[in-house]
Order: structure tokens, then sequence, then C-alpha cells
């Protein structure tokens, strides 16, 4: 059973990108382009990791964050905060992420973190 990666990308290649090498990792991923198709998903799956831009279209991801590790339902998942403008410092204070990537990403380092992070 291949464990579930939830990515929160507003931006369509890179989450096109996301999709092909963590799907080349034979992780199952779901794709939310904004925060409300994410609340939506969030509400009916349970995901192993969370990977989350902080800029979105209709919401910012360090709140999400906060969400998912205030509800006790979803506070078990971990969290990558992904930014291209972000520093882990500016992240770290809003909400506690098991990790943080910086934008743009190494693609062996990306797949390496998400393995560090989801266990496998």
């Amino acid at each position: 059973m291949s464990k579930i990666v939830m990515v929160v990308e507003d931006n369509d290649d890179i989450r096109e990108i996301i999709e092909i090498l963590l799907s080349e990792e034979e992780y199952e991923v779901k794709l939310c382009p904004d925060a409300a198709t994410f609340r939506g998903e969030i509400a009916k799956s349970s995901p192993d990791l969370i990977i989350m831009d902080v800029m979105l279209p209709d919401g910012n991801g360090l709140e999400l964050c906060g969400e998912i590790q205030a509800n006790n339902k979803t506070a078990h998942i971990p969290i990558l905060i992904m930014s291209a403008h972000a520093s882990f410092s500016d992240v770290h204070m809003n909400c506690k992420p098991n990790g943080f990537i910086k934008k743009p990403f190494d693609i062996h380092n990306f797949i390496d973190r998400v393995g560090e992070t989801i266990g496998k």
C-alpha cells in the first residue's frame, strides 16, 4: 500500500513536477491548487504527508498549517512547507512544520526530504 502525499501548490508547473517526482517514487499523490480545495480534500482523506506552499491564491499555507496542527483529527500528519519568499524562521514563527523546502529546490534533495519525513 503506497503512502499518500497531499500537495498544496498553486503553480501548475511546480504541482506537475512534484506529482511526477512523487509518483515515480510510488507515492499516491493528491493535488490541491488552493486552500479551498485542500480543506475539502483533508476533510475526506488522511494523507501520510502534506507538502504545502506558503503563498496561495485564496489563503496562506502557514495559516493552513496551524489549522492542521490544531485539529485533533489531522495534528498527527507531518507537514513540509515550501516557499520561494519566506525563510525557515518566518515559517517556524507561524507554525511548526516538520521541515522547510526553499524554492527552487533540488529534485534529489526534495525526494530525500519527503522520504525522511514520511518514513519511507
